[in-house]
């Protein structure tokens, strides 16, 4: 009874009404809301809009129609339930257009994958100009994924040859590849 008083209050503009109406409704507003939207954070932005709508259109409400809290807690549902509605719709349009997307690939994945393919061969040819001793250390350190020190155990040679190695060849890579760009 007390909600129904504080509604035509609302009604007419009254603030401290709204704030007392607000203490009583919004737990139980947000308590429904939350069963039909179930999302958290969806759940609050609902519970927003209703007591908004609450604020702008409390004079809408019919004490001989029902109480203050029924009308609102109908407000509320019929607000959650259009939410769920439109997240729905959303997600059907969202899969029929990546089902649409999905008949052929995208443009850029076609033009990403030529790219690939063509940095590759530069890379290959580029291999290909070292001497061989250098191309097999370069290929075992970024291709294997092996240290210095361990592509110097693999081809039993002093480290410092290797770091020689693999700065030479990876100096001609430079020169080579920069040609590329």
């Amino acid at each position: 009874m007390e909600a129904d008083k504080l509604l035509v209050r609302v009604a007419g503009g009254d603030q401290k009404a709204f704030e007392a109406l607000y203490g009583l409704v919004s737990g139980p507003v947000y308590g429904l809301v939350r069963r039909v939207v179930r999302d958290p954070a969806q759940s609050e932005e609902v519970v927003q809009e209703v007591l908004l709508e609450l604020w702008r259109s409390a004079a809408r409400f019919d004490p001989e129609r029902g109480s203050a809290l029924s009308w609102v807690l109908t407000l509320a549902h019929r607000r959650a339930v259009d939410r769920v509605r439109s997240a729905r719709a959303a997600g059907e349009r969202e899969q029929r257009e990546a089902a649409r997307r999905g008949s052929g690939p995208a443009f850029d994945q076609v033009a990403e994958e030529v790219e690939a393919g063509l940095e590759r061969e530069w890379v290959r040819r580029c291999l290909d100009r070292l001497t061989a001793l250098q191309r097999q250390s370069v290929t075992l350190a970024y291709y294997d994924g092996y240290t210095y020190r361990e592509v110097a155990e693999r081809l039993s040679l002093p480290l410092g040859t290797v770091k020689t190695r693999m700065r030479d060849g990876l100096t001609r890579l430079r020169h080579c590849l920069g040609g590329a760009a």
